[in-house]
Protein backbone atom coordinates (compact mmCIF):
# COMPACT_ATOMS: atom_id res chain seq x y z
CA UNK A 1 0.00 0.00 0.00
CA UNK A 2 1.19 3.50 -0.79
CA UNK A 3 -0.14 6.00 1.02
CA UNK A 4 0.72 10.23 1.45
CA UNK A 5 0.34 11.54 4.98
CA UNK A 6 0.53 15.35 4.93
CA UNK A 7 1.77 17.77 7.35
CA UNK A 8 3.97 14.32 9.96
CA UNK A 9 6.04 17.42 10.40
CA UNK A 10 4.95 21.33 11.24
CA UNK A 11 6.48 23.60 9.14
CA UNK A 12 8.43 24.91 12.30
CA UNK A 13 10.05 21.38 13.02
CA UNK A 14 10.94 21.14 9.47
CA UNK A 15 12.66 24.40 9.66
CA UNK A 16 14.50 23.33 13.21
CA UNK A 17 15.40 19.63 11.34
CA UNK A 18 17.10 21.35 8.76
CA UNK A 19 18.92 24.00 10.45
CA UNK A 20 20.35 21.34 13.16
CA UNK A 21 20.90 19.36 10.33
CA UNK A 22 22.96 21.54 8.62
CA UNK A 23 25.62 21.58 11.70
CA UNK A 24 25.59 17.75 11.38
CA UNK A 25 28.31 15.21 10.66
CA UNK A 26 27.25 13.48 7.18
CA UNK A 27 29.26 10.14 6.02
CA UNK A 28 28.75 8.62 3.11
CA UNK A 29 25.49 6.34 2.70
CA UNK A 30 26.99 3.77 1.63
CA UNK A 31 28.43 2.57 4.97
CA UNK A 32 24.91 1.65 6.17
CA UNK A 33 23.97 0.10 2.79
CA UNK A 34 23.58 -3.85 2.42
CA UNK A 35 26.03 -5.62 0.17
CA UNK A 36 23.43 -4.92 -2.92
CA UNK A 37 22.47 -1.73 -2.33
CA UNK A 38 26.13 -0.76 -1.88
CA UNK A 39 27.11 -0.48 -5.51
CA UNK A 40 23.98 1.76 -5.96
CA UNK A 41 23.76 4.18 -3.31
CA UNK A 42 25.50 7.89 -3.47
CA UNK A 43 24.23 9.81 -0.78
CA UNK A 44 24.96 11.05 2.37
CA UNK A 45 23.81 9.94 5.99
CA UNK A 46 23.69 11.94 9.13
CA UNK A 47 26.09 9.96 11.51
CA UNK A 48 23.83 8.26 13.61
CA UNK A 49 26.60 7.95 16.82
CA UNK A 50 26.23 11.63 17.14
CA UNK A 51 23.96 13.21 19.79
CA UNK A 52 22.17 15.45 17.02
CA UNK A 53 20.94 12.51 15.24
CA UNK A 54 19.49 11.25 18.61
CA UNK A 55 18.03 14.38 19.48
CA UNK A 56 16.42 15.17 15.53
CA UNK A 57 15.56 11.75 15.62
CA UNK A 58 13.57 12.10 18.46
CA UNK A 59 11.53 14.70 16.98
CA UNK A 60 10.44 12.56 14.29
CA UNK A 61 9.73 9.75 16.25
CA UNK A 62 7.32 12.41 18.70
CA UNK A 63 5.54 13.15 15.36
CA UNK A 64 4.82 9.69 13.96
CA UNK A 65 3.58 8.81 17.48
CA UNK A 66 0.90 11.50 17.59
CA UNK A 67 -0.08 10.57 14.09
CA UNK A 68 -3.27 8.60 13.96
CA UNK A 69 -2.98 8.33 10.10
CA UNK A 70 0.14 6.60 10.48
CA UNK A 71 -0.69 4.44 13.66
CA UNK A 72 -3.80 3.03 11.46
CA UNK A 73 -1.51 1.87 8.40
CA UNK A 74 0.92 0.41 9.85
CA UNK A 75 0.17 -0.96 13.47
CA UNK A 76 3.78 -0.12 14.68
CA UNK A 77 5.31 -2.42 16.89
CA UNK A 78 8.91 -1.45 16.56
CA UNK A 79 10.43 1.54 14.66
CA UNK A 80 14.02 2.22 13.35
CA UNK A 81 15.75 5.02 14.26
CA UNK A 82 15.26 8.00 11.58
CA UNK A 83 17.73 8.49 8.93
CA UNK A 84 18.80 11.96 7.87
CA UNK A 85 19.56 11.83 4.29
CA UNK A 86 21.30 14.20 1.69
CA UNK A 87 21.31 14.39 -1.81
CA UNK A 88 23.64 17.14 -3.20
CA UNK A 89 23.99 17.58 -7.43
CA UNK A 90 24.62 14.03 -9.43
CA UNK A 91 24.11 12.07 -6.12
CA UNK A 92 21.39 9.23 -6.37
CA UNK A 93 20.70 5.83 -4.49
CA UNK A 94 20.02 3.30 -7.71
CA UNK A 95 17.08 0.13 -7.57
CA UNK A 96 17.24 -1.66 -4.66
CA UNK A 97 15.30 -3.20 -1.72
CA UNK A 98 15.32 -2.27 1.61
CA UNK A 99 17.30 -5.03 4.33
CA UNK A 100 14.35 -7.56 5.45
CA UNK A 101 15.53 -7.07 8.89
CA UNK A 102 17.49 -4.33 10.58
CA UNK A 103 18.97 -3.13 13.30
CA UNK A 104 21.97 -4.29 15.70
CA UNK A 105 22.02 -5.54 18.40
CA UNK A 106 18.17 -5.61 18.65
CA UNK A 107 17.21 -6.62 15.16
CA UNK A 108 13.76 -5.87 14.03
CA UNK A 109 11.85 -6.71 10.73
CA UNK A 110 11.14 -4.11 8.29
CA UNK A 111 8.20 -4.13 6.95
CA UNK A 112 7.05 -0.61 5.96
CA UNK A 113 9.40 2.48 4.78
CA UNK A 114 8.53 5.80 5.35
CA UNK A 115 10.27 9.06 3.49
CA UNK A 116 9.35 12.39 4.90
CA UNK A 117 10.58 15.11 2.63
CA UNK A 118 12.17 17.80 4.23
CA UNK A 119 13.32 20.36 1.24
CA UNK A 120 10.95 22.49 -0.69
CA UNK A 121 10.45 20.81 -3.73
CA UNK A 122 10.91 23.88 -5.58
CA UNK A 123 14.44 23.59 -4.37
CA UNK A 124 16.10 20.84 -6.13
CA UNK A 125 15.43 19.19 -9.83
CA UNK A 126 15.45 15.84 -9.86
CA UNK A 127 15.27 13.69 -7.07
CA UNK A 128 12.26 11.60 -7.11
CA UNK A 129 11.27 8.68 -5.19
CA UNK A 130 10.21 6.21 -7.59
CA UNK A 131 8.81 3.02 -5.97
CA UNK A 132 7.70 0.04 -8.20
CA UNK A 133 4.43 -2.28 -7.89
CA UNK A 134 2.06 -4.10 -9.66
CA UNK A 135 0.54 -0.91 -11.12
CA UNK A 136 3.63 0.29 -11.98
CA UNK A 137 5.76 3.24 -11.35
CA UNK A 138 5.27 5.64 -8.95
CA UNK A 139 7.04 8.90 -8.62
CA UNK A 140 6.89 11.01 -5.41
CA UNK A 141 8.23 14.35 -4.56
CA UNK A 142 6.45 16.08 -1.72
CA UNK A 143 6.20 18.96 0.20
CA UNK A 144 8.58 19.68 3.09
CA UNK A 145 6.94 17.41 6.33
CA UNK A 146 4.81 15.30 4.16
CA UNK A 147 5.25 11.30 3.87
CA UNK A 148 4.96 8.46 1.65
CA UNK A 149 4.14 5.32 3.47
CA UNK A 150 5.53 2.41 1.09
CA UNK A 151 6.19 -1.72 1.52
CA UNK A 152 9.68 -2.79 2.20
CA UNK A 153 9.46 -5.19 0.04
CA UNK A 154 8.83 -2.93 -2.95
CA UNK A 155 11.96 -2.05 -5.27
CA UNK A 156 12.25 1.93 -5.29
CA UNK A 157 14.77 4.40 -5.86
CA UNK A 158 15.61 8.08 -5.71
CA UNK A 159 16.45 9.62 -9.14
CA UNK A 160 19.72 11.76 -9.38
CA UNK A 161 19.18 15.35 -8.39
CA UNK A 162 20.14 17.48 -11.05
CA UNK A 163 20.42 20.75 -9.26
CA UNK A 164 19.98 21.91 -5.48
CA UNK A 165 19.61 19.47 -2.31
CA UNK A 166 17.65 17.12 -1.23
CA UNK A 167 16.70 16.54 2.69
CA UNK A 168 14.84 13.61 3.45
CA UNK A 169 14.72 11.21 6.40
CA UNK A 170 13.64 8.09 6.18
CA UNK A 171 12.65 4.94 9.00
CA UNK A 172 11.30 1.59 8.90
CA UNK A 173 8.43 0.20 11.11
CA UNK A 174 7.81 -3.21 12.10
CA UNK A 175 4.22 -4.02 12.17
CA UNK A 176 2.54 -6.14 14.71
CA UNK A 177 0.55 -7.30 11.81
CA UNK A 178 3.46 -8.90 9.10
CA UNK A 179 1.27 -9.38 6.68
CA UNK A 180 0.32 -6.93 4.13
CA UNK A 181 -3.06 -7.31 2.80
CA UNK A 182 -4.24 -8.21 6.31
CA UNK A 183 -2.83 -4.78 7.72
CA UNK A 184 -4.43 -3.00 4.71
CA UNK A 185 -7.95 -4.55 5.61
CA UNK A 186 -7.74 -3.47 8.85
CA UNK A 187 -6.54 0.08 7.59
CA UNK A 188 -9.25 0.04 5.45
CA UNK A 189 -12.00 -0.83 8.25
CA UNK A 190 -10.45 1.68 10.76
CA UNK A 191 -10.91 4.35 7.73
CA UNK A 192 -14.81 3.38 7.50
CA UNK A 193 -15.02 3.22 11.00
CA UNK A 194 -14.24 6.82 11.44
CA UNK A 195 -16.18 8.12 8.48
CA UNK A 196 -19.20 6.69 9.97
CA UNK A 197 -18.31 7.43 13.59
CA UNK A 198 -18.40 11.09 12.31
CA UNK A 199 -21.83 11.13 10.57
CA UNK A 200 -23.32 9.39 12.93
CA UNK A 201 -21.77 8.17 15.97
CA UNK A 202 -25.09 7.15 17.71
CA UNK A 203 -25.38 4.25 14.91
CA UNK A 204 -25.01 0.71 16.98
CA UNK A 205 -23.56 -0.50 13.54
CA UNK A 206 -20.80 1.95 14.46
CA UNK A 207 -20.31 -0.29 17.43
CA UNK A 208 -20.85 -3.77 16.10
CA UNK A 209 -18.07 -2.33 13.34
CA UNK A 210 -15.27 -1.39 15.33
CA UNK A 211 -15.79 -4.93 17.46
CA UNK A 212 -15.47 -6.66 14.38
CA UNK A 213 -12.11 -4.57 14.01
CA UNK A 214 -11.00 -5.35 17.13
CA UNK A 215 -11.25 -8.88 16.72
CA UNK A 216 -9.43 -9.10 13.87
CA UNK A 217 -6.60 -7.17 15.02
CA UNK A 218 -6.49 -9.78 18.01
CA UNK A 219 -6.38 -12.79 15.78
CA UNK A 220 -3.56 -11.56 13.80
CA UNK A 221 -1.54 -8.91 15.69
CA UNK A 222 2.05 -10.65 17.02
CA UNK A 223 3.08 -8.34 20.36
Amino acid sequence: MLLQIPNVLQPNEVQALIQASALAEFVDGALTAGPQAKRVKHNLQMRQDIQAAQELGGVVLAAVARNLLFQSATLPRRLSPPTFNRYGEGMQYGNHVDNAVMGHPNPMRADVAATIFLSDPASYDGGELVIEDTYGFHAVKLPPGNMILYPATSIHRVEPVRRGVRNAVVLWVQSSVSDAARRRLLFDMDMSIQRLNAANADNPEVGNLTACYSNLLRMWAKL
